[in-house]
C-alpha cells in the first residue's frame, strides 16, 4: 500500500469515527439504539468492511458501543464509575467487542506462595502450595490483558487439572467456586519487564492494573493481577436505587 493510500484510509477512519461519535453524543442515536449492520455502514460510507470494523471496535473500547454476538451493535447505556465492580469475565468482554478471545498461558506451576503473595492474599498457612498462572488474554490478534494469578490449591484442587488454554481462569473459578466476598485494588502503573513485552508495549507505557482477591466462607480462593494497556480499557460500574451504592 502506498503512503498516499494509507493516509487516505486514516482520513476515512477518522472522519467516520468522528461522525458516529457525534451521532451518539449529540443524541441522534440514543442508548439502546441498534446500528445498521457493519456491511451496510461500510457501503453507506464508501469504505471497506475492515475500515468500518476498526471504527466500531474503537467506539466499543471507548465505551460508546456494545457489540453482541449474533444480535448486532448497540449504543451503550450510560454507566457511572463507582467504588464497586463485578468480577470481570474477560472472555465475555472480548466477545462483546465482536472479537475472538484466547488465553496464551506463559507460565504454570504448583509452588509455595511468594512472600508478597502471602501478604496480598493474606495466606495463613504458608506450607500450602498455590497454583500460579501467568498469561495474556487476546482480543483478536491484539493483547488485551496480562494476567498473573495464584489459586488456593487446597480450596480448588480441580484447578490443577484444567487446561486454561481453553477456558479463562477467572471464568472457571466463578463457575466452580462460589465466592462470598471480593476486594479490588486499582492503580495506574508503567509497563515493564514481562508485562510490557507480552502486551507489546514500550517500557513505561501507561497501564491500568486491577488486583482482585476473592474469598469463599472466610477462605481465600484466588489473587489475580490483571494489567491492561491504558489506551484500550476503562473501568465502569452500573448501579441504581436500592443497590446500596452511594453516588459520589
Amino acid at each position: 500500500m502506498s503512503r498516499d493510500e494509507n493516509r487516505s484510509r486514516v482520513t476515512h477512519h477518522d472522519r467516520i469515527l468522528t461522525e458516529l461519535r457525534n451521532r451518539i453524543t449529540g443524541g441522534e442515536w440514543q442508548p439502546g439504539f441498534q446500528l445498521p449492520f457493519e456491511t451496510q455502514l461500510a457501503e453507506s460510507h464508501g469504505v471497506s468492511r475492515m475500515t468500518m470494523n476498526k471504527v466500531l471496535a474503537q467506539l466499543t473500547r471507548e465505551g460508546f458501543l456494545v457489540r453482541r454476538r449474533k444480535l448486532g451493535t448497540f449504543v451503550a447505556r450510560p454507566m457511572t464509575q463507582a467504588a464497586v465492580m463485578e468480577i470481570a469475565d474477560i472472555e465475555a468482554e472480548v466477545a462483546a467487542m465482536g472479537l475472538a478471545w484466547r488465553f496464551d498461558l506463559q507460565e504454570r506451576s504448583l509452588r509455595p506462595p511468594l512472600p508478597q503473595e502471602v501478604q496480598a492474599a493474606r495466606i495463613k498457612d504458608h506450607s500450602l502450595n498455590v497454583l500460579a498462572l501467568r498469561g495474556v488474554h487476546y482480543a483478536g490478534d491484539l493483547p488485551f490483558c496480562h494476567e498473573r494469578r495464584i489459586i488456593n490449591a487446597d480450596i480448588a484442587p480441580a484447578a490443577t487439572g484444567v487446561d486454561f488454554h481453553q477456558l479463562a481462569p477467572g471464568a472457571w473459578l466463578v463457575r466452580e467456586i462460589p465466592w462470598s466476598s471480593a476486594e479490588h485494588r486499582i492503580r495506574a502503573v508503567p509497563a515493564s519487564g514481562p508485562v510490557a513485552r507480552e502486551l507489546g508495549l514500550a517500557n513505561g507505557s501507561a497501564c491500568l492494573e486491577v488486583t482482585r482477591r476473592t474469598e469463599t466462607s472466610g477462605q481465600w480462593v484466588t489473587l489475580a493481577t490483571q494489567t491492561y494497556p491504558g489506551d484500550r480499557h476503562q473501568l465502569v460500574a452500573q448501579f441504581g436505587p436500592g443497590s446500596g451504592v452511594e453516588p459520589g
